[in-house]
Formats: C-alpha cells, structure tokens, sequence
C-alpha cells in the first residue's frame, strides 16, 4: 500500500464517522428544538422540556436561557465533529483531488484546464463561496430572509453548473459537497459558537443575553440542517457513475439537492411542538413526493442520450476487442497496472486473459459505451469507434472468436 493510499484510508474513515457523529448530533438536536413541552411550573426562562426514553432509563431535558450569574460549573459543547468533519474532507480533498498531478480534478474532455490552474480554480471558490454567503445573510438576510434565501439557492446552482464545466463529473460533485460543506462549518465557527461564547459570557458576568445572536445562530443552524441530505448524497455520488459522469450531471444533482431538501423540510414540519405532530399523510406524502422528484429526475434526466450512438455495420471479432482493450484498459485494469496513479487494478478489476474480458463483457459496455467514462478521464485516449464497437462485441453475444 503506498502512502497515498494509506492517507485516503485514514482520512475517508475518520470522515465517515465524524460526520455521522455531527450530523446525527444536529437532527438530534433539532428534533429536541422542535419538540419540546410547555409545561406547568417551568420558570420564565424555559423554553420547554421532554422526556426520553434510552439506554434502560429515562432523560429529562429542558431548554433554557440562564439567569445572570447562573452558569453552572461543567458544560457540555457540540462543535468538535464538525470541525472534524471538515478537515478530514479537507484533507481527502488534498490527497483524492490535488495529489497525483490533480488527475481526479481535471479531465480534458470536459475542459483543457492544467493542475495548477484547477487546484487554484477549487481552493479559491471554497473562500468566496462562504465570503459571499454570509455577507448576504449579515446584511439583506437580517431583513428579508426570503429573497435571500433565492440569491443563496441561485448561487449554489450556478457554482454547481460552473463545477461540472470546469472540473471532471466526480470532482465537480466532490467540490460542490466540500463547498457546501465549508459553508456548513462557517456557520458553526463564526456565528453559531461566537453567538454561544456570547451567551455564556454575559451569563458569567451577570448581563442579559441578546436575543439577536441566538435569533441569528438558530437561522445558520436551520440552513445547516436543509443542506444534510443533499450533502450526504454528494458524500456517496463516487459510487454513482450515471449521475457524475452524465453530461447533465449539473442538472441531475440540482433535481437530487431539490429533493433531499424537500423531504428535510417535511420531516421538519411534523412536529408541531408540544408533544403535537401534523397528521401523518400531511407530512408524509409530500415528503414522499420530494423524494420522488429526486429519483424520478434523476432516472429520466440520466436517460438524456448526449451523442448519437455510433452505429457499427461490420463485425467485431474478439481479436479485435483485445486489441482495444490492451491499448485502452490494460494500463489500469491489470494485475500489474503500468498507470501513473492506479498501482493495483481498480475495484479489483483485470482484463489480461479472454475469461476475464468475457466475465466483465456487461460492464465494459456499461462503462464504456453507456456511461462513456471509462477510461479514466480517458487517459488512453480511446475514440467514440471504439467504444461503439465494444459495445457491439457485447450486444452480439460476447463470443472468444
């Protein structure tokens, strides 16, 4: 294993659990805000509390502002997995995405732009994304929160649409997830945990709190919260070629992100308050409609063909097939890969022997015909002819001669 495998190892697995951990913590956390109790005999500063069942007992929450000088003596922070989360991301973004002569970040065929240039291009969008977002919400969104909320949505997708032009499918997405995700951990450290910091301070020091910095804090938190399961499936799109290397990638992740979000504010409306939920069909069927839309936009938009098909009027005999294949494929997908990048067969793939080219014959068409994105980023430079005549290979059978 070499050393850069060995960092995407470590960094993709503490990834994976701080982000569970932060964003479990949050719709935990907002689950509580959403369903807390007004009840008799709680003090002017209570905001509600609930009872819990967990772990063989029960919990008895509540939610409340302090009065001056109250500040008890150990209190527990949420802040630590999220500032986790993203810096391993950073950190996977570095070794997947910038290492490697940033041969994940670029490919040619969607734009001729050098290493250099995309890296630069990557790392300066994260800073004026979150530069401009929070301008936005500081100023305009204290006031109108509505429209903001349409400049923020309009800017996410034209930085999503600007990504799939610049970068390859999968970096674009990775680079709209690590975007959204930089904004996300903007939220926590500069208002969410200044505005906490504030409110413990004027507590210790016996001053009233300001209403406005846990008015502003909650807003940030809310925009969090809608950004959950869009990113999450952002976090997992690697794993779905039909939406990244799609040459409407842009416009199938825009339809998810719409779902994902839809389905998030409906399971937010359920809860009423007070113990009380919305009738189950009420929130229920939209949210299944949201989700819905995501996947049913997904599906027709990815059926989108982006080229004729070239059609091939001879036949295509397996010799000529090894032949692509041991020009086109065999630098990677072998048991020892000549590539630059891949020192072992991705995904465990090999192509060296007839069995084994019959055995994948599906899925070289798939990913090769269908999908038309592999190679990878095309390294090989393999023509359209060729795609479609391993795809006519398969569809006559797959036959050794």
């Amino acid at each position: 294993m070499s050393l850069n495998e060995l960092l995407d190892a470590v960094f993709r697995w503490a990834h994976l659990i701080a982000g569970i951990m932060w964003i479990g913590n949050s719709m935990l956390f907002n689950w509580l805000d959403r369903n807390l109790e007004k009840q008799a005999g709680l003090g002017k500063l209570s905001q509600g509390k609930i009872f819990m069942v967990h772990s063989g007992a029960f919990y008895d929450v509540e939610k409340k502002l302090l009065a001056p000088g109250e500040l008890p003596e150990t209190l527990h922070w949420f802040k630590w997995q999220n500032l986790t989360t993203w810096l391993t991301g950073i950190s996977l973004l570095v070794v997947v995405y910038y290492m490697n002569g940033a041969s994940f970040l670029v490919d040619a065929s969607v734009h001729d732009v050098g290493p250099t240039i995309a890296i630069t291009l990557s790392i300066c969008s994260l800073f004026t994304a979150w530069i401009l977002y929070d301008l936005l919400w500081r100023t305009l969104g204290e006031t109108r929160p509505r429209l903001s909320n349409a400049i923020s949505v309009a800017i996410l997708f034209g930085a999503m649409f600007a990504f799939a032009h610049v970068f390859s499918g999968r970096a674009a997405y990775i680079q709209t997830g690590v975007m959204i995700g930089t904004i996300m951990t903007g939220n926590v450290w500069m208002v969410i945990v200044p505005s906490q910091h504030a409110l413990i301070e004027a507590t210790r020091s016996g001053k009233e709190q300001d209403p406005a910095l846990s008015i502003r804090a909650k807003q940030r938190s809310i925009h969090n919260n809608y950004l959950t399961f869009p990113l999450l499936f952002i976090m997992i799109s690697n794993h779905v070629p039909a939406a990244t290397s799609h040459h409407l990638n842009w416009l199938i992740l825009i339809v998810v992100m719409i779902g994902g979000a839809g389905v998030r504010h409906f399971m937010n409306v359920r809860y009423l308050g007070a113990g009380k939920e919305l009738a189950t069909a009420a929130w229920l069927a939209p949210a299944v409609a949201m989700g819905a839309l995501g996947i049913v936009g997904f599906m027709a938009i990815s059926r989108i063909d982006p080229k004729p098909k070239y059609g091939i009027d001879h036949v295509v005999t397996f010799a000529r097939v090894q032949e692509i294949v041991g020009t086109r494929c065999l630098r990677c997908h072998s048991l020892h890969p000549s590539d630059d990048v891949f020192t072992a067969p991705p995904v465990g793939v090999m192509l060296d022997t007839p069995d084994q080219i019959r055995v994948m014959a599906p899925r070289i068409k798939y990913r090769a015909y269908d999908l038309a994105n592999m190679p990878f980023n095309n390294k090989t430079q393999i023509t359209d002819i060729e795609r479609a005549e391993l795809a006519a290979w398969v569809d006559d059978g797959a036959l050794l001669k």
